[in-house]
């Protein structure tokens, strides 16, 4: 009988595997920011995070908590613009690891539209935006379109049908004004955490686990088609 490998080894064999899918340049760095909510630990977060990091064959998806709820902390969060200098100096860092790998921005809600804002600095260069939720109607339901209008990397939105936050045809005139290109995935049934009611989910003869592969095979194909594109 084999014997196994030791501890020692299988942790150089680990290495060495990070090692080479970092010499691979080809594989995408992705910096994942969290909604207004919820920190980089919870649930939601982590599923996307592993989902997002298999499909693209990402080097490494890394997230992080913006200041005002790391530590457990549970302030109201500022507005967006005041976070764009902390999520900037994370994604330095992360490409400062990584250099060479294409960069992928992605968020969730709050954190999709600080991506975007990001995204527009000349310190950086960015290959995709993946927006999960993007929040274009504020507090006052007026529709926060600025950033993406003045986008020039393209961006894929993946949006809930019931999504009070970003109706749809809202999403879509905004769309077709923005300068880069884009594409909008509806997840049918789905609101702002692209959570389907189970009667939805009956009646169409699906699941929610269906539904959310759907959306990520989408983020795919777009980030696969931009990255070939380059």
């Amino acid at each position: 009988m084999a014997s196994r490998p030791s501890k020692r080894l299988r942790k150089n064999q680990s290495e060495d595997d990070s090692t080479d899918a970092s010499l691979d340049k080809s594989l995408p760095l992705v910096v994942f920011a969290h909604g207004a909510g919820a920190p980089s630990t919870s649930d939601w977060m982590i599923r996307w995070k592993n989902m997002l990091g298999k499909t693209l064959h990402a080097v490494e998806v890394v997230t992080f908590d913006y200041p005002y709820i790391s530590g457990g902390k549970r302030k109201a969060p500022p507005k967006a613009e005041k976070l764009v200098e902390y999520h900037l100096d994370v994604v330095k860092k992360a490409v400062a690891k990584y250099p060479g790998h294409p960069l992928i921005l992605a968020g969730k809600s709050m954190g999709s539209r600080v991506s975007c804002m990001v995204a527009c600095s000349e310190e950086i260069d960015v290959s995709a935006i993946v927006c999960l939720g993007y929040p274009l109607k504020g507090m006052n339901g007026a529709v926060r379109d600025e950033t993406l209008l003045l986008l020039k990397i393209p961006v894929i939105f993946v949006q809930g049908s019931k999504d009070g936050l970003c109706p749809l045809g809202n999403l879509s005139a905004v769309c077709k004004k923005m300068k880069s290109i884009n594409k909008l995935h509806v997840i049918d049934g789905g609101d702002h955490s692209f959570k389907i009611g189970k009667k939805h989910l009956q009646s169409n003869g699906s699941t929610q686990d269906e539904a959310e592969d759907k959306a990520v095979k989408a983020i795919a194909e777009f980030v696969g088609e931009t990255l070939k594109s380059k």
